[in-house]
């Protein structure tokens, strides 16, 4: 841990959602958690070469085991875009893909104990490493915020610049009521990457202090490591449900305001 002394259940799960950050710009003017963006970066990485490893010896004949998963998953998710966006884009396909792999591959560090990680950080001379970049709002407020603009660029591309401008000054209620248009479409427009943001980060921070919850009682004689050990098993098996739900969540709405935006009023 950061010290030496012994830490108490608050302490300790207050120690394991700690970022690692460092102050970038004069006075700190920015923060970076680096944890955060490593983790990210790394999980991006491992799903991007366990495709290259399906591809590199794919065969039109009978396809190897993982050859076979992989397209199992990338069909679904064509299948699942291609239900919800029924415009011309290309793009929305490999969109979903990236969204639902990388958000369920940062969910899946959730069940790796917290300690697994932080422990041999510790040794490294790394006292602070939040493991899940999910649970950090800087993270899913990221991927929003990227899905944002992606919905301001289909948009201005099915309806031209004066087309959504027009459509955004006048919608729904006529060109007379043009201020009150104006509220409502750029609340509604924030709420999107705002709600997907909130919503990700929710539940897996929660999930992560109940983890940590349970890994405190487990320390708490035999008794508690027995209690800790079942609830600890039912709150594992629980999130092998919600951490590809959350995924598959925010890769649908995703596509649905991406659909949302290039549709006329």
């Amino acid at each position: 841990m950061a010290g030496e002394q012994a830490l108490t259940p608050t302490s300790y799960i207050q120690h394991h959602l700690h970022n690692l950050t460092t102050q970038v710009g004069e006075g700190g003017f920015w923060t970076l958690h680096v944890d955060t963006l490593a983790t990210s970066v790394l999980m991006g990485l491992l799903i991007v070469f366990a495709f290259w490893l399906a591809t590199r010896k794919a065969t039109s004949g009978v396809p190897g085991k993982w050859q076979a998963f992989v397209e199992i998953c990338l069909e679904f998710v064509d299948k699942q875009a291609r239900d919800t966006y029924h415009g011309p884009s290309k793009l929305v396909t490999p969109i979903a893909i990236t969204l639902f792999f990388w958000i369920l591959m940062m969910n899946l560090l959730k069940m790796i104990p917290a300690d697994f990680i932080a422990k041999p950080l510790e040794l490294l001379g790394v006292h602070y490493w939040k493991p899940v970049p999910t649970a950090d709002v800087n993270a899913t407020l990221g991927m929003s915020i990227s899905v944002f603009f992606l919905m301001l660029f289909f948009a201005i591309r099915a309806k031209g610049f004066g087309g959504f401008a027009h459509e955004f000054l006048t919608a729904p209620f006529g060109k007379w009521m043009m201020p009150f248009n104006l509220i409502l479409n750029v609340v509604e427009w924030l709420s999107k990457p705002i709600s997907l943001a909130m919503r990700l980060f929710g539940n897996m921070f929660g999930g992560e202090i109940v983890f940590l919850l349970i890994w405190v009682l487990g320390g708490a004689g035999l008794l508690g490591a027995l209690a800790g050990g079942a609830f600890g098993l039912g709150w594992m098996l629980f999130h092998l449900l919600v951490i590809p739900l959350q995924a598959f969540i925010f890769m649908m709405l995703s596509i649905v305001y991406l659909s949302l935006a290039e549709d006329a009023h």
